[in-house]
């Protein structure tokens, strides 16, 4: 069934240590998402015969209601370059039945470290078939760790969306505005009364995007498709630019009941302008041909890849293989492998989301994934317990990771990896739900770096934990708790050749929500229970204990 949350009324939330509400994280630290208890009206249109991803599902337990959450790894496969590991929020599957649902809210909240916080939330559904979505959020500290006002930072975030849905196909676009500003304060201690000029370490990016979908939704019509297409744009304080266009398209041909022929297909144009004027293209094509019968899913194909770059006059194709086997010998139960490659496409935005505290001019280059052999095991049993293993070993070219530059430690520069990197990530997890009360969801990941031409992978953990726990104590009492650790943490300060371990980080995050009436809710989060100013990056310590509270009204 395909639903469209049109509006929604949050009951539980978790910030972290510079967000509330899901309101902006500042980069380069640990990062919790918002975790929400949505009440939400929806849009329900004629099922559609959606064969792109067809797999045979898990069978839960027939009667109750089914809960997905799932945690996001910090990504060490490059083609998601996020290094900081983040929750994703639980989701619901069961149609809420309520009919009188608030839709709309406010939020204002503040803090230590002189911290506000403002979101507005508006959605509607003028029509059966048309909705629309309007979402305000800024969040802004004062001070922060480093000289109060030089570590300061603000983010505005603004979003428009809208979606409309025929009983043959579906058209979504989206509008977005980002802008952050924050402080390179990772500057060396400075002589008593010498003071640094804000000016000189201010930072500021500015991003737009607009995206525009249209998919078919007629399960009459022989060949099923997607097309997405967006264009994104980011320019920030030091002349740095960039213009990103990308068009995707997904389809799939039912060659009999059990076998499909799938291509999917994208085109990146890209320009970006710093000290030089980077054309930057890639081109993908990846056919494929899908097998599913009740126990057994193998799909098989080839991924052609080609890129380009005007600067460092770079013109390549590269083939790789695909190959995916899914069987589920009991219901419940999947054990799965696969082999694959691609080329991992980098931009500016892409890194600086990443890090932020990239220095200007850094070098920007695709990475290739030339292997990567997985395989694992994944299901769930009664009681409310699902559980995953797996195990990857994936060659990179280009490998990146991030270290303080040498030209300026207080900025980071780009290192790649020019020879074969070998990655063996180890990830099991757990997770725990009884009745909606109680959730829990355990994560824990082992990585391992063999790397070729440099010295190490800086900054790159080697172990990750992730624990997220949610308890709904009453109707109207939720309490929310994280605990993220990052282990394995090396540096380098290149001017005097230094190399340092990063001690260990750990992060425990509380968030308590009570609603007051019908329309007025409370909260108050605690984050960085331990009070540790830990480092994710070399010379940016983070804030220690911080806490905001707040009110939302709903209407």
């Amino acid at each position: 069934m395909i639903r469209i949350q049109a509006s929604r009324f949050v009951i539980l939330s978790l910030a972290s240590a510079f967000v509330s509400n899901g309101a902006f994280a500042q980069r380069g630290e640990i990062e919790s998402q918002t975790y929400e208890i949505v009440k939400e009206k929806s849009i329900e249109f004629a099922p559609a015969n959606r064969v792109f991803d067809k797999v045979q599902p898990i069978k839960g337990e027939s009667g109750k209601t089914k809960v997905n959450y799932e945690i996001i790894d910090p990504k060490i496969n490059i083609s998601a370059p996020k290094l900081t590991p983040a929750v994703g929020a639980s989701t619901d599957e069961k149609k809420n039945e309520e009919k009188d649902v608030l839709n709309n809210y406010i939020k204002l909240g503040g803090g230590n470290y002189g911290r506000f916080l403002g979101e507005a939330f508006v959605g509607g559904r003028p029509a059966e078939d048309l909705a629309f979505t309007a979402q305000l959020k800024h969040l802004s500290a004062a001070n922060g760790p480093v000289d109060n006002k030089n570590s300061a930072n603000a983010a505005t975030n603004i979003k428009l969306g809208g979606k409309y849905i025929r009983s043959t196909y579906k058209v979504d676009a989206n509008l977005e505005y980002d802008r952050k500003n924050y402080y390179f304060y990772g500057y060396q201690p400075q002589p008593e009364g010498v003071i640094v000029d804000r000016d000189t370490i201010r930072q500021t990016v500015n991003q737009f995007g607009v995206n525009l979908g249209f998919e078919n939704t007629d399960a009459s019509v022989l060949v099923d498709y997607s097309v997405k297409t967006s264009l994104n744009s980011l320019r920030d304080r030091y002349s740095g630019s960039e213009l990103d266009w990308g068009t995707k398209l997904n389809a799939s041909i039912p060659i009999t009941e059990e076998f499909y022929a799938l291509l999917e297909a994208d085109a990146f144009l890209s320009q970006r302008v710093d000290q030089f004027t980077y054309h930057r293209n890639l081109f993908r094509v990846k056919p494929t041909f899908k097998y599913v019968t009740e126990g057994f899913t193998v799909s098989a194909g080839l991924n052609v890849v080609n890129e380009t770059d005007s600067e460092l006059n770079i013109n390549k194709t590269k083939a790789f293989p695909v190959l995916n086997v899914d069987v589920t010998p009991v219901s419940g139960l999947h054990i799965y492998g696969g082999w694959n490659g691609d080329i991992v496409r980098n931009t500016l935005r892409s890194m600086l989301s990443e890090n932020q505290w990239l220095g200007p001019n850094v070098l920007i280059v695709n990475s290739e994934k030339t292997s990567e052999i997985s395989g694992g095991v994944k299901g769930e049993i009664s009681g409310g317990f699902n559980y995953e293993g797996k195990v990857a070993y994936t060659s990179y070219r280009n490998f990146y990771n991030f270290n303080n530059s040498l030209a300026d430690t207080s900025r980071f520069s780009i290192i790649y990896d020019t020879g074969k990197t070998k990655v063996l990530t180890i990830s099991a997890q757990v997770g725990y739900n009884y009745n909606d009360a109680f959730k829990t969801s355990l994560k824990a990941n082992f990585f391992d770096y063999a790397v070729a031409n440099v010295e190490e992978a800086w900054h790159r953990p080697d172990l990750t934990i992730n624990w997220f726990n949610a308890l709904s104590i009453s109707k109207k009492l939720f309490v929310t708790a994280d605990f993220y650790m990052l282990r394995g943490l090396k540096a380098k300060n290149f001017q005097s050749g230094v190399v340092t371990k990063l001690p260990v980080i750990a992060d425990l995050n509380f968030k308590i929500d009570y609603l007051l009436t019908k329309n007025f809710s409370a909260f108050v989060s605690l984050n960085n229970v331990f009070g540790k100013q830990y480092q994710r990056y070399q010379y940016y310590p983070q804030q220690g204990l911080n806490f905001i509270g707040g009110l939302s009204f709903s209407f």
